[in-house]
């Protein structure tokens, strides 16, 4: 078998890293809080959704309630007209078929091929009111490439699916397909990064915006 030579420096690390792992673990420093968020986090009367919309739009996003789905059409109808957007996809069939059966047509199907659309509509898993996030999964149609390959990402969500936090999100999302899906995104906001000499740059990862249409009704 053939043997490596280790330095020295580095064999010291190592060792050290060695005897830390064999020691005991340090203790939780505040374990009650991992057990009790409201400590940090109180719960209020404000409906969950109004909790969403204001951490969205602290975060640069665009929210549009609709009290029905005809109300979404109209919205989304609007929105193309006054953005002038030549491709818009979806997918979404839901959504999609909603349209037809309207007889809107201003969008089409998502297609991994299509690469110069502006924008595209797709659902999401839940949606964080705390954080203002919206979570997404593998599981969804093109769940992967749909909410980030193009610059502006339109989500819609219905009434049942806000959560207060993060794990409230993830265990519906268990309980739906009875084990976690193989990816989940955790979307706040934008793309944004300041990586290039400390420079807020909004778009460079992802979508430049986000929409987010939220339907007062049960999926």
């Amino acid at each position: 078998m053939q043997t490596f030579k280790t330095s020295k420096a580095r064999e010291n690390i190592l060792s050290r890293i060695r005897k830390g792992l064999s020691g005991q673990p340090l203790p939780m420093p505040f374990p009650d809080v991992e057990k009790d968020l409201t400590a940090i986090y109180p719960v209020t009367d404000i409906a969950q959704e109004e909790i969403f919309a204001e951490a969205f739009i602290k975060l640069g996003g665009k929210f549009i309630f609709c009290e029905n789905e005809q109300e979404l059409l109209y919205n989304i109808n609007i929105l193309h007209e006054n953005r002038g957007w030549q491709k818009l996809l979806c997918a979404d069939q839901r959504i999609l078929k909603l349209f037809q059966n309207n007889k809107i047509d201003i969008m089409e199907p998502a297609d991994p091929e299509v690469e110069d659309a502006e924008a595209c509509i797709t659902g999401c898993e839940m949606l964080v009111a705390r954080t203002g996030s919206i979570l997404l999964s593998s599981m969804q149609n093109l769940g992967r490439t749909a909410s980030v390959y193009y610059p502006v990402h339109i989500v819609f969500a219905y009434a049942n699916q806000i959560v207060h936090d993060i794990e409230d999100g993830i265990t519906a999302i268990r309980k739906k397909y009875g084990e976690l899906p193989s990816m989940i995104n955790l979307t706040t906001g934008a793309s944004r990064t300041a990586d290039i000499e400390k420079t807020l740059v909004v778009g460079v990862h992802g979508p430049g915006e986000v929409f987010c249409f939220f339907i007062n009704a049960d999926l």
